[in-house]
């Protein structure tokens, strides 16, 4: 007897202190804000662990070079550039010099803006880079400011200036060679932000492609599986509000209502980080926007039995036809 209520007495204090602490949690986040813009940026996750970002090659990516460049004084971020896979013969042991006059060859150039958390070495996104280089882009990739080996502290500000110096530090270089926007996950809601600026100052890019898109940030936050406060009362008010007062607002339905440039949404039905029907959504806000009276806008659903989920698009043998 005494056994077992020992055994109740602490499994009853454990209840408590859980408890407890789920309470507490949404209280601590509305007193510092600070805490769910590193949930949304996450950039303190860095994985692969243990891997030199100066040193693409140890990747696989043997026809990549590893750049600095600086959008702001004190931010410095890491870039890689691949060539295309039938360069890579030339490109093996060429410096900094021969890859940036590589971006004058005939050949299109994909800027691709990743996710939260890891760095621009994960492993999908390697294997994104090396389909898109077989099918004969240049691809150029970075850490925002924060991420990675990128100096600087993230903010949505800041993740989209840094996106706008790299792609006007291509476009020194690539002639008139088309330029793309990939955007994935979270950096959908980068590349609906650069596009819409650029759209502005009519410099639009060639085409934006968005994979795994939201609509914005408090709805994505909103319908998160992940979130355990989903139905907590004051949601909104402890959640989501804060990230608003942070700043952060990602918002993609809004920024499409601007954009004048052929759009592709890639989604997978069994994504579970961006659920599907956020994709859709966006992709109905799109098609009936006056912006893309004049351009093309394209929906890709891939099935749930495929098993692409949030990341794994890239395993599609139907790409190279749906980028064509």
């Amino acid at each position: 007897l005494y056994r077992r209520y020992g055994l109740w007495f602490r499994l009853r204090k454990l209840i408590i202190w859980l408890l407890g602490m789920y309470i507490a949690i949404p209280f601590l986040v509305k007193l510092c804000p600070a805490i769910q813009a590193k949930l949304v940026f996450l950039n303190f996750v860095r994985v692969p662990y243990f891997i030199d970002l100066k040193r693409p090659q140890d990747q696989g990516l043997n026809h990549t070079c590893n750049y600095y460049l600086q959008p702001e004084e004190d931010v410095t971020i890491g870039v890689w550039h691949t060539v295309p896979a039938e360069l890579w013969k030339n490109a093996r042991g060429k410096d900094q010099l021969w890859f940036e006059e590589a971006l004058g060859s005939s050949h299109p150039v994909i800027l691709y803006l990743h996710g939260n958390a890891g760095t621009r070495g994960g492993d999908h996104r390697v294997e994104l880079y090396k389909v898109l280089s077989n099918l004969g882009y240049h691809v150029v990739t970075f850490d925002y400011r924060g991420w990675g080996d990128s100096i600087g502290s993230p903010s949505e500000r800041g993740m989209t200036y840094d996106a706008l110096h790299v792609f006007d530090w291509i476009k020194a270089r690539s002639g008139d060679n088309p330029v793309y926007i990939w955007g994935h996950s979270l950096g959908t809601g980068v590349a609906t932000n650069l596009v819409r600026r650029l759209c502005e100052r009519e410099t639009p890019p060639d085409a934006l492609i968005l994979e795994s898109p939201f609509t914005n940030i408090r709805e994505e936050a909103r319908s998160h599986p992940f979130s355990i406060y989903r139905y907590f009362p004051g949601f909104d008010w402890f959640f989501l509000d804060p990230i608003t007062t942070s700043g952060i607002k990602f918002a993609n339905d809004e920024n499409v209502k601007y954009i004048s440039c052929s759009l592709l949404i890639l989604h997978a039905e069994d994504d579970p980080v961006v659920p599907f029907h956020l994709g859709k959504k966006l992709y109905n806000i799109a098609a009936t926007s006056r912006s893309f009276r004049d351009y093309k806008v394209q929906f890709v659903p891939f099935h749930t039995d495929l098993g692409y989920r949030h990341k794994y698009i890239y395993r599609s043998p139907e790409l190279p036809r749906i980028l064509r």
